[in-house]
């Protein structure tokens, strides 16, 4: 069985807080349920369409296989089961910079990935994100739920 990085399911609380820059993809404002995790997320809504107020699952992976079998960096194309079958929506990235933050006297970090240019920052206590480093290269899992 795979083991997750990370996963927990998020609220969208706005789409293009910055205003929109792109005719087919949107930035997403999401805050999680469990881990109490804020995250901006580049996604193509023209495939994915999102709303304020959608729920979704949100997981990293390392690997798709079901195994937990490292990928070779290659598109396997023989129709196997893997993990993304049981999602909506797959991305293919490199975490590319960490930072920490310090406010009121809690410690955040935040995550910085890109997924062949859409971008992701996932901010929030370090504790959550500990299996993630530095040139790793992951997969972004998304299901919407309810």
């Amino acid at each position: 069985m795979v083991e997750l990085l990370f996963e927990d399911i998020f609220t969208i609380v706005a789409m293009d807080p910055d205003g929109k820059k792109f005719d087919k993809v949107s930035r997403i404002e999401a805050r999680s349920e469990q881990f109490d995790m804020h995250m901006l997320l580049d996604v193509n809504t023209e495939i994915y369409p999102l709303q304020v107020d959608d729920k979704f699952t949100m997981a990293l992976s390392s690997t798709l296989s079901l195994d937990g079998t490292p990928d070779d960096a290659t598109f396997d194309q023989s129709g196997r089961k893997s993990l993304a079958d049981k999602y909506e929506y797959v991305m293919y990235g490199k975490l590319y910079k960490f930072s920490d933050q310090e406010s009121g006297g809690s410690v955040k970090i935040e995550v910085y990935v890109s997924f062949g240019g859409l971008l992701m920052l996932l901010k929030g206590d370090p504790s959550n994100l500990g299996n993630l480093m530095m040139d790793q290269r992951l997969y972004l899992l998304m299901r919407k739920v309810g």
